[in-house]
């Protein structure tokens, strides 16, 4: 296994950095960690876990007595990247443990690597362990094996994510998300807060929010204080001293209540939404079985961005439904260009194995996929290359991420990591630090990303 540099997404196979030398004898176990954020918080806690115990992390293939493989399966491309870093780890290592959402389908697994020691499901911690205990058992030093505060994180040390629920309740005809994951099964507030609270004292100058569904977050719980329990969550996120940004924001109408927290620059929440729309064609949402309410949905981002200016839209987007026809995908294109969403993510439509998508008729041909997609980034680049042009002479607060010989990677309150562009800034940068937030004032803008000087 090699290092797992800074900038390397999620998902694409970060692998965890050696925690410390270890001690002679200690047993080690490997991690490779793939897909979603959602998936990374499940491996640091399998990794927490582990340590409390006496296990080393390997972040080498050859000093690790087994390896877990924590997989992706929400769409057939993912699962073959998971069957590929699973044949890899055999081939490097040969003891192997697979969790995560792919294993959820151990005979399909077993098919094509028979050689695996165990396979358990998505957040299935403590299945987890008992195979690692039964493939190397523990032996652990209670003078010496001593747990950090803040257990193990597979991010930076100036950010990390958040995890404030489980599962989905919603039947979008496309996501096997619910089948692998379960129903929503939201963690009570105090123990979010505890959490973010340990975090933020270790450091953690920016907390990620992330869930299936964050707008739900305890909606599931009958002992829960107000009608939506994500208002009160955000607003004492917020007053925690650290950046807090909201992930996968399902568009229900209350999300307008959010706002004005993103609004109050004394509140940490930032000005920040990332909310799946999917599609725009009333008819395609039907089929995707989501709320058809595109014009609406319009009538809500000019709302929010009457009551907060500066909030940042991202959202991602389906293109080659089945059924979706070029007056469908043209109404999204036109959509899209109404709303000026500042960060856009788009996908071309995949069957997956137990989507009830897969049944439905007018399945679009993948040269029309390719085509669409080409011409929807085309559009949504066209338009984020307009909004940052708009932010040149502005003076931005921004936080580092990295710094080397020729400049400091940053990021301003409109870019989550990974996902979203960066600032850069070349000159006078010497001094900063991953985690300092300071304030640039921009002087460049390209399609994605911004180039700037730190404010004087």
């Amino acid at each position: 296994m090699s290092m797992n540099p800074a900038a390397e997404r999620p998902d694409l196979a970060p692998r965890p950095k050696s925690l410390r030398a270890g001690r002679p004898g200690q047993p080690r176990i490997g991690m490779v960690s793939l897909g979603c954020p959602k998936a990374l918080v499940d491996s640091e806690r399998i990794l927490t876990r582990l340590r409390a115990e006496g296990y080393g992390i390997s972040s080498e293939y050859g000093g690790a007595d087994a390896v877990i493989v924590n997989t992706c399966g929400f769409l057939d491309s993912a699962k073959a990247e998971s069957l590929d870093a699973i044949g890899e780890a055999l081939a490097e290592n040969g003891r192997v443990i697979v969790t995560g959402c792919l294993g959820a389908e151990p005979d399909y697994i077993r098919a094509h690597h028979p050689r695996i020691l165990a396979v358990t499901g998505p957040h299935q911690y403590e299945q987890v362990l008992d195979a690692v205990h039964a493939a190397v058992p523990p032996d652990p030093d209670p003078f010496i094996d001593l747990l950090p505060a803040a257990g193990v994180r597979l991010t930076p040390r100036h950010y990390s994510y958040l995890k404030i629920s489980e599962g989905c309740n919603h039947k979008c005809r496309f996501c096997i998300i619910p089948a692998m994951r379960g129903p929503l099964a939201s963690r009570p507030e105090r123990a979010v807060l505890r959490e973010a609270e340990k975090l933020v004292e270790s450091g953690v100058r920016e907390l990620l929010v992330i869930s299936q569904d964050t707008s739900a977050y305890g909606t599931d719980r009958k002992d829960r204080d107000g009608k939506f329990p994500i208002l009160a969550l955000a607003r004492d996120l917020g007053t925690m001293g650290a950046w807090v940004r909201l992930h996968y924001v399902y568009p229900y109408p209350f999300v307008r209540d959010l706002v004005p927290l993103m609004a109050d620059p004394g509140n940490g929440l930032l000005p920040y939404l990332d909310i799946p729309f999917q599609h725009a064609h009333p008819d395609t949402l039907r089929r995707m079985a989501r709320p058809a309410a595109a014009a609406r949905t319009l009538d809500e981002i000019a709302a929010w961005r009457a009551t907060c200016p500066d909030i940042t839209l991202r959202s991602t987007f389906i293109v080659g439904y089945p059924g979706e026809t070029e007056e469908e995908f043209q109404t999204l294109l036109d959509w899209l260009s109404e709303a000026q969403l500042d960060r856009v993510g788009c996908f071309r439509y995949e069957n997956v194995a137990g989507a009830r998508s897969n049944a439905l008729p007018g399945q679009v041909p993948e040269e029309v996929k390719q085509e669409r997609w080409e011409r929807f980034m085309t559009r949504a680049r066209a338009i984020s290359e307009a909004r940052l042009a708009a932010r040149v002479g502005r003076s931005l607060e921004a936080i580092v991420d990295a710094v080397d010989d020729e400049g400091a990677t940053c990021r301003t309150m409109a870019d989550a990591p990974e996902i979203d562009g960066n600032l850069f800034i070349d000159e006078g940068f010497e001094h900063l630090a991953p985690g300092d937030i300071v304030r640039v004032t921009v002087d460049e803008a390209g399609d994605y990303d911004l180039w700037g000087r730190l404010t004087a």
